[in-house]
């Protein structure tokens, strides 16, 4: 069987970032076909190759985030670094950087100075606050991303405090899928108008899409919503994670009354309790008392099978290693360091729109600028 040729095998990509938005961005871009060229300082390269724990010779997250690209070291003070820049620049496709508001143009690199080269130049910039605005060159990291746009209010517990969130939320739910996203329109828009287009993504703005019942509750109730009094923020018994009696915990989510009505006949609650308007946390300390006296494998096994939406809280061990994601062929990809091979990063790509040779290298600083330097 002939194999098709990837959807973006006609791209090529300059990407200036570092650390996490940037580079998950062009990973998307460089599994569906792209050729990402990442510009890297000569000494030291991205600083996530120096983060723990250590593969062969770079970061295991350098390693998994790079999978496929080429890197180009290159000393963007001098002057035959921008010289190249500007030669590559006539044939590429898109340029990503992640810079602070104007130290791009600073190193002449910026919008302006590169569409002058190509006029068909797609340019995504990423940042936590956007261009423009009263806060564009606040120094920030994701967590403050979350707090400034309101949802790290929304998590937390009856302690009143804010939890910090087992996740880069802003980085890669707010930067880099809307830059991928906003690149691949913009690839389309080109089509349309023959025209360079500069991307402006603002990872803390992304991240008012993930509040919508926030925003909704806002305006209808006249009151900003508070974490532990809402549907899906510990407000009902119906959406709670649970200990067990051997310290593990289930996910509850009988939130329709289909699923709520087996699950309550399911755990034996009692009768008075199952209503709606019996006290929500009256309700969720008995589930919570009915839970820790039994263990999780109990648990486990009486809710097999059934549609009571809970299942057990997995560590990333038992996540990686369970039946389902091994035969939805989750971690099949692999990332070459060396001798050693690790997971690639599972990406919400097709599999018929991905990269399907299994195992990619990831590149060491500057293994590519024999290719680019003459």
């Amino acid at each position: 069987m002939t194999s098709q040729p990837l959807p973006l095998s006609d791209i090529q990509v300059l990407d200036f970032s570092t650390l996490l938005p940037g580079p998950v961005c062009s990973l998307l871009l460089a599994e569906a076909g792209a050729e990402v060229i990442k510009v890297e300082k000569p000494v030291g390269g991205d600083d996530m190759r120096s983060y723990s724990p250590k593969s062969e010779v770079d970061s295991g997250n350098f390693v998994i985030l790079n999978r496929g690209k080429k890197s180009l070291a290159l000393d963007l003070k001098q002057k035959e670094s921008i010289d190249l820049i500007y030669e590559l620049v006539k044939t590429c496709d898109v340029v990503i950087e992640q810079f602070r508001p104007g130290v791009m143009d600073r190193l002449q690199l910026g919008f302006d100075s590169l569409r002058k080269i190509n006029p068909r130049l797609i340019y995504c910039s990423i940042t936590g606050y956007g261009q423009t605005g009263p806060m564009a060159h606040v120094a920030a990291h994701d967590l403050n991303y979350l707090a400034q746009a309101g949802l790290l209010s929304l998590v937390g517990d009856k302690s009143q405090s804010p939890n910090l969130p087992p996740a880069l939320i802003a980085d890669i739910a707010g930067g880099a899928y809307p830059a991928f996203m906003n690149i691949l329109l913009a690839l389309r828009q080109r089509d349309l108008t023959n025209e360079a287009i500069h991307l402006d993504i603002a990872m803390s703005e992304n991240l008012f899409t993930f509040m919508y019942w926030g925003i909704s509750n806002r305006d209808l109730l006249k009151k900003s919503p508070n974490f532990s009094d809402d549907l899906v923020t510990g407000g009902t018994p119906r959406y709670q994670i649970y200990p067990t009696s051997d310290q593990r915990f289930i996910a509850a989510a009988p939130l329709e009354d289909k699923f709520w009505i087996l699950f309550c006949e399911l755990i034996q609650l009692p009768t008075d309790l199952r209503l709606k308007d019996a006290p929500a946390d009256v309700v969720t300390k008995k589930i919570a008392e009915i839970f820790s006296s039994q263990s999780a494998s109990y648990w486990s096994s009486l809710f097999a099978g059934k549609d009571v939406c809970c299942n057990l809280v997995l560590n990333l061990d038992e996540a990686m290693t369970s039946d389902h994601f091994i035969k939805r062929s989750v971690f099949n990809h692999l990332v070459q360091d060396g001798h050693l091979q690790m997971t690639a990063l599972p990406l919400p790509i097709a599999p018929q729109l991905r990269n399907q040779i299994q195992v990619v290298p990831y590149p060491r600083l500057g293994s590519s600028n024999n290719e680019f330097i003459k």
